[in-house]
């Protein structure tokens, strides 16, 4: 590979304002991210979401400009995703993110591409795994710390596990900033890798995979570029590979 890889950041469509202009849809992407991978020494790049319905291999094209990826933060996935009913506090579905980011990481993981996920990332991993998550974690924990206010972020500590990537990347433990409800109950194909002192999962990832790893919390918001530059390093040695299709369709 020549120059820097390239690193597909996944986006929202949510109304924005600036200058005279209110509540225009446009593609949004916190700048936290494209500062983290561009110190790591990748080149982001936006992935904005397409359509719902759009075909697989349209989204597949994405893929065949990108090194690697990160699934980043935000609302909640479609409970109907991983055939549940609504719990009253989910937020209302975004169908263009949850039908191409689905996608994104079943191909991402057909095809060995380096994937980190953050937050909503990590759960979306795991649905498109064939998981599910747990709709509303204040419900069995007793308390908020995981997303202490609306627009606060929490912290705590994580536990990784050992002889994880996740430990090989980040030590023993780490302390991390946090903003989620919900978590992930179950990971098909994937490992749990990190843990909070109240027993929320944290991070899963695939310990056959390059660089496959969701976390429960906010790496961008942090200072710890770790995790940025792991997934970069991975990218630099992406190999030559046939196009793959994913199995499952969102």
């Amino acid at each position: 590979m020549s120059g820097p890889p390239v690193i597909g950041i996944s986006a929202y469509v949510e109304p924005a304002s600036w200058a005279v202009w209110r509540d225009v849809p446009a593609v949004l992407l916190p700048l936290a991210y494209v500062r983290h991978v561009r110190d790591a020494g990748g080149l982001p790049m936006v992935l904005p979401p397409l359509p719902p319905g759009t075909d697989e291999q349209t989204v597949a094209q994405l893929l065949e400009r990108v090194d690697g990826v990160v699934l980043s933060g935000g609302v909640d996935v479609e409970p109907g995703r991983y055939d549940a009913e609504p719990h009253p506090s989910v937020q209302a579905p975004r169908p263009d993110r949850d039908s191409t980011e689905l996608v994104l990481a079943r191909l991402c993981a057909a095809r060995d591409l380096p994937l980190l996920g953050v937050c909503r990332g990590m759960q979306v991993m795991a649905v498109a795994a064939g998981g599910e998550l747990h709709q509303h974690l204040p419900d069995d924990l007793g308390h908020d710390g995981h997303a202490p206010a609306p627009g606060s972020y929490g912290e705590h500590a994580v536990r990784t596990v050992p002889g994880s990537r996740l430990a090989e990347v980040l030590g023993e433990e780490v302390t991390v900033p946090t903003y989620h409800h919900q978590g992930v109950i179950s990971h098909p194909g994937l490992v749990e890798s990190g843990w909070a002192p109240d027993g929320v999962l944290e991070a899963v990832e695939d310990p056959h995979a390059r660089f496959r790893v969701g976390v429960q919390w906010h790496p961008e918001v942090g200072s710890d570029p770790r995790l940025f530059e792991a997934l970069v390093a991975a990218a630099r040695r992406r190999p030559v590979r046939s196009v793959q299709s994913a199995t499952r369709s969102p």
